[in-house]
């Protein structure tokens, strides 16, 4: 396998953890989205005008969370060639350890931890996704990305235009998983919290790892 195929599956398996980590979100921490911040947005904006009874804190502290997490990423691969580094590894090892160690104390907090340790728990999950979108979208292959489904869709319409590159696959594929990674994570969510978030931090894991031995090979 060469290595632009082998970075394209690694990108996918982070592409299923997203949709795990966004149930967790949705699901167990009161309608937040961690990793996919377009629903935050429009949620909020309703929630500003009253509109249901929405977690107003989480809805602006989730996006600003994920920015920094992204920011932070971006600023540790400024020097860093295209491609997979030895810091896209380290990047993802981080997701991988923050998520695990969620894992382990949101049970201890037990179902729907209320503000402000709510909001923290969000605002943390939210940065490490940050950090592993922004990560994957500098190994920027065929123009796939881990966290955004509404652009990936439009590729996908666009990719049957006349005279473009077929990229369908991947993308339909992008979307296929993030759907399955967000039915896995509620499915696990019926049992508990901690198998989710494990599943998306070995993932992630496995993932850094992955690509750090593909990228010494090459």
């Amino acid at each position: 396998m060469d290595h632009r195929r082998a970075h394209l599956v690694l990108i996918l398996a982070l592409t299923f953890s997203t949709g795990v980590v966004d149930a967790v979100g949705y699901l167990d921490l009161d309608r937040v989205f961690t990793a996919n911040m377009t629903g935050n947005v429009v949620m909020l904006g309703m929630a500003l005008l009253g509109s249901e009874d929405l977690p107003v804190a989480r809805l602006a502290l989730a996006p600003a969370g994920y920015l920094v997490g992204a920011a932070l990423a971006a600023w540790v691969l400024r020097a860093a060639r295209g491609g997979w580094s030895t810091r896209t590894s380290a990047l993802l090892g981080t997701v991988a350890g923050v998520v695990l160690v969620l894992a382990l104390v949101l049970p201890r907090l037990g179902a729907h931890p209320a503000d402000p340790v709510g909001s923290v728990v969000t605002s943390v999950l939210a940065m490490a996704m940050g950090m592993q979108g922004a990560t994957a979208g500098c190994v920027a292959v065929e123009d796939v990305t881990s966290v955004v489904v509404v652009s990936t869709i439009t590729a996908l319409a666009a990719d049957f235009l006349p005279g473009r590159k077929a990229l369908w696959r991947p993308h339909l594929v992008v979307v296929a998983l993030i759907l399955l990674g967000a039915a896995a994570g509620a499915g696990l969510l019926q049992w508990n919290v901690a198998p989710a978030l494990m599943l998306s931090s070995v993932i992630t894991g496995g993932v850094a790892i992955a690509g750090h031995r593909a990228a010494r090979e090459t």
